[in-house]
């Protein structure tokens, strides 16, 4: 079959029309591709010198908080428990009670003891009259031994001149000698029994000199058991020490306690902060002051919270872990080791939107200022106190009121509040 010369010169033209356009348009897409990765290229470069390089990030960050146990002074038996967990208490509340027989009975005990302890004492000033008046009757005593020695001392002198005439005989002469001797062993006696009652009041007024009775060392030491014995009545009830909500609660009704077993904790989720484990390279510019946005899981990235880092931890957690890493053993790999940056959270914003202790958390520090200080040179203001223990008032109403009772004054009180 032929073909015409004008179809063979057109089935020829469209192929070669194909090789001339394709590197032109591969050529404007390689061009406008490697335009938009310059500008991308630039876009991020320019995006992380100006934005990203002044903030650090991480996930690992998590709700931390005070947990504190509640756990008894005394032991006893628990006899009442007036909270559960998720309960909320307030500072001072009662959250379990034990059975105060047992303490009662011991400050009955221990107001004896000190009533016993005043009557001694006060026998002891007693005896100070009591020995005075012995002494006297010692020297009285002595005085009529030496008496009685002069006048033997005369017999015997007088009979001795008679001797010579023979008007005494050698056994009268003899009697009256033994008259004086024993004179003389009269008089012995009597001036050591003055000085062994002298003795004694002296080692009497050792104890009474200078100190009223209340403030006699018997008579503190007793006080001082009294008011020991007052305060573990009062620690049969064992109070909330903030405000918080209860967790961990592990003790049940009946069961017989121990002095120190943890029996509850209160934390007080108002009081929480956030602790943000950072890589190591990421703390050269991290800073004590400057601003974090945090995202809790709980809420998602809804809630943001606004805090500040308040301090930076003085280990990483690998170095006071329960089986730190030995790196000088074995074969060693480099591990990025991570540090606790603690970071405090807004009051305002956690009234708002509560979180809970170990909830996790993303936290973004701005480190564009880098003139705060890397580490806390000054205490952070403590955190409340717990309520004080007991006052010593009511102890000391119960012992003055013991001492007045028992040292017999018209007033019936004690001059002295111990």
């Amino acid at each position: 079959m032929s073909t015409s010369p004008n179809s063979s010169s057109e089935g020829t033209a469209k192929p070669a029309a194909a090789p001339t356009s394709n590197p032109r348009m591969r050529k404007k897409a390689l061009t406008v591709l490697a335009t938009v990765v310059v500008l991308a290229g630039l876009g991020w470069a320019t995006y992380e010198y100006l934005v990203a390089s002044h903030f650090e990030d991480t996930d690992n960050a998590y709700v931390q908080g005070d947990v504190i146990q509640i756990t008894p002074q005394i032991g006893g038996t628990v006899t009442r428990i007036l909270a559960s967990d998720t309960d909320f208490v307030k500072a001072g509340e009662p959250l379990v009670q034990l059975d105060p027989a047992d303490a009662r009975v011991a400050l009955d005990q221990a107001e004896a003891a000190l009533a016993q302890a005043v009557r001694q004492a006060r026998t002891l000033y007693a005896n100070n009259t009591t020995l005075s008046a012995q002494i006297a009757l010692r020297e009285a005593d002595v005085a009529k031994a030496r008496i009685e020695l002069a006048r033997a001392t005369d017999d015997l002198t007088r009979r001795q001149s008679l001797s010579a005439s023979a008007a005494v005989s050698q056994e009268e002469l003899n009697h009256a000698q033994q008259q004086v001797d024993s004179a003389q062993s009269l008089l012995h006696a009597a001036q050591a029994g003055v000085v062994a009652v002298r003795d004694q009041l002296a080692s009497n007024q050792t104890l009474t000199e200078g100190l009223r009775v209340e403030l006699q060392p018997s008579v503190q030491l007793a006080a001082a058991r009294l008011r020991e014995a007052y305060l573990a009545t009062q620690r049969t009830s064992l109070l909330a020490p903030v405000d918080g909500y209860v967790a961990k609660r592990t003790v049940q009704l009946g069961q017989r306690v121990a002095a120190g077993a943890p029996l509850m904790s209160v934390i007080a989720l108002n009081q929480l902060w956030v602790e943000a484990n950072f890589k190591e390279v990421q703390l050269r510019d991290i800073r004590i002051g400057q601003p974090v946005t945090l995202v809790a899981d709980q809420y998602g990235k809804k809630v943001r919270y606004t805090g500040t880092v308040s301090g930076l931890g003085a280990g990483t957690g690998a170095a006071f872990a329960l089986l730190p890493a030995q790196n000088a053993t074995g074969n060693w790999i480099k591990v990025v080791q991570r540090v606790p940056v603690r970071v405090a959270l807004d009051a305002r914003q956690l009234s708002e939107h509560p979180l809970r202790v170990g909830l996790s958390m993303t936290a973004e520090v701005d480190v564009s200022k880098t003139d705060g200080p890397a580490l806390a040179d000054a205490p952070r203001l403590p955190p409340p106190a717990t309520p004080a223990s007991p006052s010593d008032d009511a102890a000391n109403a119960i012992v003055q009121r013991v001492i007045a009772a028992n040292l017999g004054q018209a007033d019936g009180k004690a001059h002295t509040k111990l």
